[in-house]
């Protein structure tokens, strides 16, 4: 692996120059996709504005056999088997069918980056130096505070503003994006919480996820409009935690082509965030080691960069129907009575209910068996002689 040295100051020298993969975002997309180039002997810059693991944006929770597939275990805070949910008329504990864990931010990120061999640079991204898409063979240039940097193989992965897309961008709130805030004090707590209460958010939902010495609670509003900040303060009131660390971002609820004008686009950029649950740890990893499949079988002679392309977003285009399934259901929640809440829930996981099916339908929209197969393939490469 080789070691990042972040440059500062007089040190942040030109980055100007050419390399055969440039992926921009070193968070979970990002990193994933560089991790299926492990091995290739590609030039591999992944650059980002911070360093890798520096800036946690979310409660950091993903099923459990995701940190074991992927060799993470070893960052896991916290492991549950049931969600507590409470209603404004009622509490429900509901089992899940595969468990669920917590896990540090910056351990998790540089367990990754230890199964890579790229280079990491600090360096904000400005954008693409030409628009259009490049012809065959011809390399992409974007922009950086560090230099111009030439790649036939470009990955967005740097979060929602899909910074190098052609076009108007996204602009909060007039777009399809949900807005999520936390505070994460220190403590401790056994339950996985989740609250479904008009008190603190009209459409969307509270959260409580311990994570070992600390609990990370928030409030996420699947209408961009609605404040946060002060729902926010009155669950961290109400579930008498400290309000510390506030940490947040806007959330994409839609999903959005995965390519554009010669660009391969991952994580937030994307799109690949749960509807309803804004779960995107695990899509943005999932939709990461697809695209690092398709970047690896480019960069092995196996096929173009068009043909990557093409692979790539007719893969994720594929998911549209569960992303729209979601979605229906994200709308449909703040229309439900809140006195039937808790019965409607209790009635799907009773015996023969629909609630253990739907648990396992969500499982596999991005199942861990497919972090699986890239963990094998990654290793069936390296002992592949090159």
């Amino acid at each position: 692996m080789a070691k990042r040295a972040t440059k500062r100051g007089e040190e942040r020298t030109d980055l100007s120059g050419s390399r055969d993969v440039l992926i921009c975002g070193a968070s979970f997309a990002g990193l994933m996709a560089a991790r299926q180039l492990a091995g290739s002997g590609a030039d591999v810059l992944v650059i980002d504005r911070y360093e890798i693991g520096e800036r946690q944006t979310s409660a950091c929770a993903i099923p459990t056999a995701w940190l074991e597939e992927l060799g993470l275990i070893e960052s896991e805070k916290q492991r549950f088997d049931s969600v507590l949910i409470h209603s404004a008329h009622g509490s429900i504990r509901l089992p899940v069918p595969w468990s669920f864990s917590t896990f540090d931010y910056p351990k998790f990120c540089d367990l990754l980056w230890e199964q890579c061999d790229a280079e990491f640079e600090t360096a904000k991204v400005n954008g693409r130096v030409a628009e259009g898409a490049p012809a065959p063979g011809v390399p992409l240039v974007i922009d950086t505070d560090r230099g111009e940097i030439e790649a036939s193989l470009v990955v967005d992965s740097l979060g929602w503003k899909r910074v190098l897309a052609a076009g108007a961008h996204y602009q909060p709130p007039e777009a399809p994006l949900s807005r999520g805030l936390e505070v994460h004090p220190p403590g401790g707590n056994e339950d996985l919480e989740v609250f479904i209460n008009r008190r603190y958010v009209p459409a969307g939902y509270g959260w409580s996820f311990p994570a070992g010495d600390e609990v990370r609670v928030g409030v996420g509003s699947f209408d961009p409009h609605f404040p946060i900040r002060p729902t926010t303060d009155l669950i961290a009131d109400d579930l008498e935690v400290g309000k510390s660390a506030y940490q947040g971002n806007w959330i994409p609820h839609k999903l959005r082509p995965a390519t554009g004008e010669g660009v391969f686009f991952a994580g937030d950029s994307a799109g690949h965030c749960l509807p309803l649950t804004a779960e995107g740890i695990r899509p943005a990893l999932y939709f990461g080691a697809a695209l690092g499949m398709e970047l690896r079988d480019v960069v092995d002679g196996k096929k173009t960069r068009e043909q990557g392309l093409d692979g790539y977003h007719r893969f994720s285009a594929s998911h549209q129907r569960a992303f729209d399934w979601l979605l229906r259901a994200q709308r449909l929640l703040p229309k439900i009575h809140p006195r039937l809440v808790k019965p409607t829930l209790a009635a799907s996981f009773k015996a023969g209910g629909s609630g253990e099916y739907a648990f396992n339908r969500y499982l596999d929209i991005a199942p861990p068996e497919f972090a699986a197969l890239a963990t094998r393939q990654l290793s069936r490469r390296a002992k592949t002689p090159a």
